[in-house]
């Protein structure tokens, strides 16, 4: 997994709340078995018409939105199904921040062991960025998970809270895999150890 310590990228506004891992990713992209190519699919319904041509209203579709890498949107972001298939589709678009007051907690998981950070920010501080996003052209955030902080280059700055758990899962890049390398000397000890007892 790709560590996370600060980053700085273009915000896309989303202002939208209860958007659900169906919309991030719907259901008939799913039977896909790898973990890539996502990024073409994610909010096909929305970015997307009946005939795959791309909603000129739609706000991934703006062209001053691309290569952006940060997203906020609004309160209880992720919830629906467990799918991880969600992580997958955001982060192969490119993003590696999603901002809101809420999120779902199974994609909470999903998207940490994805390499991706999660902030927390008040409603206020949510609906703040969400207008500089929208007023201002090519609007950039300094997102720092060393700092726990959050910062534009025109006077918003906000601290977040995040488990120290995942907090150094994300700095040192670990997801469940690379956790449970880190005790590869003590696991093959143990086995080593079992098959002499012959247990």
């Amino acid at each position: 997994m790709r560590a996370f310590r600060e980053h700085t990228g273009i915000v896309v506004p989303l202002d939208r709340s209860n958007v659900d891992t169906d919309q991030i990713i719907p259901k008939q992209f799913l039977k896909r078995i790898e973990r890539t190519g996502y990024g073409e699919f994610l909010f096909y319904d929305w970015r997307y018409d009946a005939e795959g041509k791309p909603q000129p209203d739609f706000i991934l579709n703006h062209h001053q939105f691309a290569g952006a890498s940060i997203l906020v949107a609004g309160k209880n972001f992720g919830c629906g199904s467990s799918r991880e298939h969600a992580a997958w589709a955001l982060s192969d678009y490119g993003f590696r921040v999603v901002i809101a007051p809420t999120f779902a907690d199974i994609f909470s998981t999903n998207a940490g062991n994805n390499g991706m950070l999660l902030v927390r920010l008040s409603e206020v501080g949510v609906k703040t960025l969400l207008d500089r996003a929208e007023q201002t052209p090519a609007y950039k955030l300094h997102v720092s998970l060393l700092e726990k902080t959050v910062r534009d280059d025109h006077g918003f700055s906000a601290t977040f809270a995040i488990d120290d758990f995942r907090r150094t899962c994300l700095l040192e890049g670990l997801d469940e895999i690379g956790l449970t390398l880190k005790h590869d000397a003590e696991i093959a000890a143990y086995e080593s150890k079992r098959a002499q007892s012959g247990w």
